[in-house]
């Protein structure tokens, strides 16, 4: 049997659940737990659980699940905003497909601090499409969307299994031992996307550090700037190379110009038939490139540290390759390692009974949404069995991931295949050793010691 995540209905948003949100005119006066309890002052508000240092390193940290108890609270902001908190699967899915709740940067507050962030961040930069809205967002969304379909994904399958047995062909040249993340879970995704953008793969030293500190909560917001200035300088100049001489790959296509008037089929110098300039071309260029070795780089390291900590799970994708699908489908609602996602709420909206406020910003905790019990039953357990459906581990609404059936591809080929070739592969070091990748808004693992030799 073939996966196919089109007709999967771990990968279909069925549910029926009746609408948890409404508009202002008919909102309900805003509550805090009893009728009668004390509204409870800024001070006295929690912020948001990020520690993950005692418990399961799968697990959200133990303070967001026990804030998880009502679907929508209140929440203390790093500069002190007062927004609000959503744990509920129900909640969040309303939240991120309401219109009335913005993604634009510059209204935003972030809910842990940030080394050197400004009191107020700025507009998203040109062509990063996650910090918009509609009609801008749009457009780009609509530009985009048909170059990432589930079957131009599929196409995409011969060679995701080419590059993923290189990398096992190399690991097992190189002896019996390996870092995972450096040997595999990051060179699978960077082949990949590498592969479908037109990024040359020997280039990856230019622009892999770069992603690294994007991503790097605690980095210095200076370093993160010059970080994106850098990684669009180099794709800016990819953009400039495919205009010249394209080649078969996305960027050439986003890139190719426009026929002339009386040119015929002939393509002249001019802008590019997909109305983008060279700005939102770097632009979009950079974020896809960045975004789509990050987030899967990190879902296989982890995804696979997750199977070897869970025999059971690990022995039955060994006996039946064919629940890879469903394994990976488990894996990104268990692990949800793209947390919080943040929203601003443009006029007052209430969710779930609470009423929250224009002008306040709401996080989203990915993670708690996807261990709700109201929505998965036995949330905090690992079933490559289960019927992940609706997981918002790619978002959901207008804003919802783009790559999502890449991730999803290369979920499937390379995990039976890295437990194929390798059927006796272990942790190296204690599960409590592995160095967790936590100063970073993309969860993961920093390196995965391996073994698959004699013991």
């Amino acid at each position: 049997m073939t996966y196919d995540p089109a007709t999967d209905p771990a990968t279909a948003d069925s549910e029926t659940a009746a609408p948890a949100i409404s508009g202002s005119a008919t909102a309900a006066p805003e509550t805090s737990g009893s009728a009668t309890a004390a509204p409870e002052t800024a001070d006295e508000l929690p912020v948001l659980p990020t520690d993950r240092h005692t418990g399961c390193p799968f697990d959200p940290p133990a303070a967001l699940t026990a804030l998880s108890d009502r679907p929508v609270r209140r929440l203390r902001y790093a500069d002190g905003h007062v927004g609000r908190l959503v744990t509920g699967h129900a909640a969040a899915r309303a939240v991120l497909a309401d219109p009335r709740f913005s993604s634009r940067y510059e209204l935003l507050h972030l809910p842990m601090p940030m080394e050197g962030a400004p009191g107020e961040l700025p507009p998203a930069p040109v062509g990063d499409i996650l910090g918009l809205d509609a009609p801008e967002h749009t457009r780009y969304r609509r530009l985009l969307a048909g170059r990432f379909t589930v079957r131009r994904m599929r196409q995409l399958t011969d060679r995701i299994e080419r590059f993923t047995a290189d990398c096992l062909d190399a690991m097992e040249r190189a002896g019996t031992t390996a870092d995972l993340v450096e040997a595999f879970a990051r060179p699978v995704p960077t082949l990949v996307i590498c592969e479908l953008l037109g990024v040359p793969y020997a280039d990856r030293g230019r622009f892999l550090g770069l992603v690294e500190v994007i991503f790097d909560q605690a980095a210095d917001a200076g370093a993160r700037d010059e970080a994106y200035a850098g990684l669009l300088r180099y794709v800016g100049e990819l953009v400039l190379a495919k205009r010249a001489e394209p080649t078969d790959d996305l960027l050439s296509d986003l890139a190719a110009p426009a026929p002339g008037p009386g040119a015929g089929d002939l393509a002249v110098p001019g802008p590019a038939a997909s109305g983008l300039d060279d700005e939102e071309l770097a632009g979009i260029g950079g974020l896809l490139l960045a975004a789509g070795i990050d987030t899967t780089a990190n879902m296989l390291g982890l995804g696979v540290f997750a199977l070897l900590a869970d025999p059971v799970q690990l022995d039955a994708l060994r006996a039946d390759p064919d629940l890879a699908g469903p394994a990976s489908e488990e894996l990104l609602r268990y692990l949800g390692v793209a947390d919080p996602l943040l929203r601003s709420a443009l006029e007052d909206v209430e969710v779930e009974g609470e009423l929250i406020r224009a002008g306040e910003t709401v996080t989203v905790s990915v993670q708690a949404a996807n261990r709700d019990p109201r929505r998965f039953p036995d949330p905090d357990r690992l079933d490559i069995r289960r019927r992940a459906t609706g997981h918002l581990s790619f978002g959901h609404g207008p804003h919802q991931c783009l790559g999502q059936q890449l991730a999803r591809v290369e979920m499937t080929v390379a995990l039976p295949a890295l437990f194929a070739r390798f059927p006796a592969l272990r942790l190296a070091v204690p599960p409590g050793e592995v160095p967790l990748r936590e100063r970073s808004n993309i969860y993961g693992v920093v390196s995965l010691p391996v073994a698959w030799g004699e013991e």
